[in-house]
């Protein structure tokens, strides 16, 4: 599926440019508009990179905790280190399992979440910036010859941005 976003400055002009799409042929179900009074940037599926952040740390959590305990736990029975003598030794195994599980949670948020946070939002970011500031997205969704016709119709307006993608997913 092919994407093509062009950025205008007010409604009208997005008003106008959803027209002159559906003039040219262009099917209303593959345009949208988003924007205040249309779709918001959840419902077109721009997601805030802080969200996007936490739910990557969360993920990365699910599986680096139980393998950061497993880790812990076996370098302390193969070490054989007294972190508390008073524990005995299937204790420190177990305190050093908990100290792995820390170092997993640690891991997921500094590296799932702040990986995530700077470089997992993508372009969403900027659209949702360009949103927040009042301006329109206009959004043709459908075939590659499809994008090509709708950029010649859209160039029109002199939008901010127009640009392009693919999906290959």
């Amino acid at each position: 599926m092919n994407y093509l976003i062009a950025v205008l400055p007010d409604r009208i002009q997005a008003e106008a440019a959803y027209t002159a799409l559906e003039k040219k042929n262009i099917p209303t179900s593959q345009i949208s508009i988003v924007g205040r009074g249309y779709k918001s940037s959840q419902d077109f599926g721009l997601i805030e990179p802080g969200v996007q952040a936490k739910k990557q740390a969360i993920q990365m959590a699910l599986w680096l905790v139980p393998f950061g305990f497993a880790a812990g736990y076996g370098f302390n029975l193969q070490t054989g280190i007294d972190l508390f003598p008073t524990l005995g030794a299937l204790g420190n195994h177990l305190v050093g399992g908990l100290f792995g599980a820390i170092a997993g949670a640690m891991g997921s948020v500094f590296v799932g979440g702040g990986v995530a946070l700077s470089a997992g939002s993508g372009d969403a970011l900027p659209y949702s910036n360009r949103l927040k500031a009042g301006k329109y997205l206009v959004v043709v969704k459908g075939s590659a010859e499809l994008k090509k016709q709708s950029t010649e119709i859209l160039q029109a307006f002199k939008p901010e941005t127009l640009q392009g993608y693919s999906d290959f997913g």
